[in-house]
């Protein structure tokens, strides 16, 4: 038995916050691999390492003297260091990476120095070996990453260790040239490494207990997801819940490695597990409510449409013409309503609405702005009768109107659309409806 255990830079902010990771470690034998983030912010108005060594690099490039912000830096480890009462000197270190700065090594490579110091740092406190990640996640010629060549080198080396640290959010490219993942970043890495070592659990270590039925900042204290499908995850991300990139979620989604998020800060909490598929009812019908405002809605109507071949394409047409990605279209007999981005959409509006004219021939077309979606997501809503009803009930309670509603066939989700000022009144009836009134 094995686990990956990734920290985010919240969790490693500080030597107290380095002691607490410990302490958790320690706690679990089966926590072999670790991968850390950079340090974050010890406080609300703190500077992130990483945004520190993006700064450090900008003087650097531009020909300019950087040492007050390299020794700010250097000051950061040092203090968690001292905290940690480590025998350890990052000097040397630091001397290549002042020299590599100067040399203009790159904005990777600078951003990818917060998670290699926080490895080594990590490493020499544990007691594991460290593995450089540029040594074993890599990089095609593109940019791309190559999950083939990573997954055979760095299996092999962690089968050379019994316990290992590996920095996240970095690796090389086929030149050896830093190269730092765009999005996901350090979480990505911890998946990969899971993968590569065949783990059981993949515990995301953060600062909060889990993920949220709904956003914190429109409903005070939410409940915790206990646990959510990769689908169910998939589509509350697609709807703007801050959840894990879908790049760090593939390598173990692959393996059927089950994902735990968990907090730092209260280790005993069972946070969320993220799985493949489970038997196990959620607590709720629901399993979380995400949504985003910013939606314009392009209503066409034509006599007769539907039996009108190819209608729908050559309305769907007008807007590939002009770059635009369409969000849902429901129809009905002699109407198709196109949902899009109204800031994408604004300055192409009238493009669009001649392209429709000319490709479609319809008899009118009425577009309404300031809209937003509202996804209500959950596998328990297959098995449970009335989801629909109760969601209009618990809106039309509150006087909001909808302006759409659409399920797919795998009731899985039922997106809804509302005014964009009834938004954050709509998450809360729903989440009253199926949340409160069940506790």
């Amino acid at each position: 038995m094995s686990k990956v255990v990734k920290f985010g830079g919240s969790s490693l902010a500080s030597a107290e916050q380095f002691k607490k990771v410990g302490n958790i470690i320690r706690a679990d034998k089966e926590r072999k691999y670790v991968v850390p983030s950079a340090p974050g912010k010890r406080f609300s108005n703190d500077t992130k390492v990483t945004d520190m060594l993006y700064a450090c690099y900008d003087l650097a490039d531009q020909g300019k003297s950087f040492k007050a912000e390299l020794d700010a830096i250097k000051a950061r480890y040092q203090e968690i260091i001292d905290g940690l009462q480590l025998d350890l000197d990052l000097s040397e270190e630091f001397k290549i990476i002042e020299k590599n700065f100067k040399a203009k090594s790159g904005n990777n490579y600078a951003a990818s120095r917060g998670e290699y110091l926080n490895g080594i740092i990590m490493a020499n406190y544990l007691g594991y070996d460290f593995i450089d990640a540029a040594t074993v996640i890599f990089f095609d010629e593109n940019g791309e990453f190559d999950a083939a060549r990573t997954n055979e080198v760095l299996r092999a080396r962690l089968a050379e260790s019994k316990e290992a640290v590996v920095p996240g959010f970095y690796g090389s490219m086929p030149d050896g040239a830093v190269k730092t993942f765009s999005r996901g970043g350090s979480d990505i890495t911890g998946s990969i490494v899971a993968k590569a070592a065949k783990a059981d659990v993949y515990e995301n270590w953060t600062d909060v207990s889990g993920f949220l039925i709904a956003d914190p900042r429109i409903i005070d204290h939410p409940e915790a997801i206990e646990t959510i499908t990769y689908r169910e995850l998939r589509e509350l991300a697609y709807m703007g819940a801050t959840v894990l990139h879908e790049d760090a979620i593939f390598p173990v989604r692959q393996e059927g490695i089950p994902i735990n998020i968990r907090n730092t800060n209260a280790p005993e909490d069972n946070g969320t597990w993220i799985v493949g598929s489970t038997c196990q009812k959620s607590k709720y019908v629901i399993t979380g409510i995400a949504g985003k405002k910013g939606f314009c809605s392009v209503n066409i109507e034509k006599d007769m449409m539907n039996s009108e071949i190819g209608f729908g394409r050559k309305v769907l047409q007008a807007f590939e013409e002009n770059g635009i990605s369409f969000e849902h279209v429901p129809s009905g007999i002699d109407t198709m309503t196109v949902f899009v981005h109204q800031d994408e959409f604004m300055h192409k509006e009238q493009k669009v609405v001649a392209g429709i004219h000319r490709l479609a021939n319809p008899d009118m077309i009425d577009i309404e702005s300031d809209l937003a979606l509202i996804a209500v997501v959950g596998r328990g809503m297959k098995s449970t009768r009335g989801t629909a009803g109760r969601i209009f009930s618990a809106l039309a309670h509150k006087n909001i109107n909808v302006k759409m509603i659409d399920q797919g066939s795998s009731e899985l989700n039922i997106i809804i659309g509302v005014a964009n000022d009834d938004f954050e009144t709509a998450i809360k009836a729903i989440y009253d409806i199926f949340v409160i009134t069940r506790l």
